[in-house]
């Protein structure tokens, strides 16, 4: 399990900011941030395959784990480190770039967890548009997956002026998107520290399953993988 001494560290490490620091108290980081995050993604393993079982689960960082260093070779700010924690489970990004993940993000603020994309390629936002207008079953399955729950919200970069004054507000949230990612926050420290975090989390995620294959239906269309009904 997570606990306090978890989000210590990473505050501590991240102000230090100094690789021997880092690695002076790498055991610390080994055993409240890497043992605990690796046997979250070992529990959500099984539950992230019934959702899609070409998603990596391997926990693996750089691939499923999150990594402590920052990369800053095209960023200002010059840390070193993170102060977050996540697991990305998501396609093997070699075969299947930019495709839509199921996240789970830990800060010692909050704790976020999802589904949908950092960044959509324009590709795909072209290709939602037009599977939403021609009200494609697999948009249908999306939006009444979406509407029929109340735990995430649709956390969307939006175009400032509409092309879609003529749909419903709910409809029209979507097509006016740039990006599409359905967000739960959460500032519950006593789940982050329990023992029913992993199941808490399947549960919810379960919610978006058919949002998530609406994106890839939508990504598949962009890439010409499967052709308009």
């Amino acid at each position: 399990m997570f606990s306090p001494q978890t989000f210590d560290f990473l505050m501590e490490n991240r102000f230090m900011n100094s690789k021997e620091w880092f690695l002076e108290h790498k055991p610390v980081y080994n055993e409240y941030v890497l043992k605990p995050l690796t046997e979250l993604a070992i529990e959500m393993a099984p539950s992230i395959e019934m959702l899609d079982p070409a998603i990596v689960t391997t926990p693996k960082i750089n691939k499923v784990l999150s990594r402590i260093y920052r990369d800053t070779r095209y960023s200002k700010d010059k840390m070193l480190f993170r102060e977050s924690i996540w697991l990305s489970f998501k396609k093997d990004k070699k075969q299947f770039p930019h495709y839509p993940e199921f996240f789970v993000v830990m800060t010692p603020e909050k704790l976020l967890y999802g589904c949908g994309y950092y960044w959509m390629m324009p590709e795909t936002v072209k290709a939602m548009r037009e599977l939403i207008e021609s009200n494609h079953p697999a948009w249908q399955n999306a939006l009444k997956a979406y509407e029929n729950q109340d735990i995430f919200t649709l956390e969307n970069d939006k175009y400032k002026r509409s092309k879609y004054s003529a749909y419903p507000e709910n409809i029209r949230n979507w097509l006016d998107s740039k990006s599409i990612c359905c967000t739960k926050e959460s500032t519950d420290f006593d789940l982050v520290f329990s023992d029913k975090l992993g199941q808490k989390l399947c549960e919810d995620l379960k919610l978006m399953k058919d949002v998530y294959d609406f994106l890839v239906v939508c990504e598949n269309h962009a890439r010409g993988i499967i052709k308009y009904d």
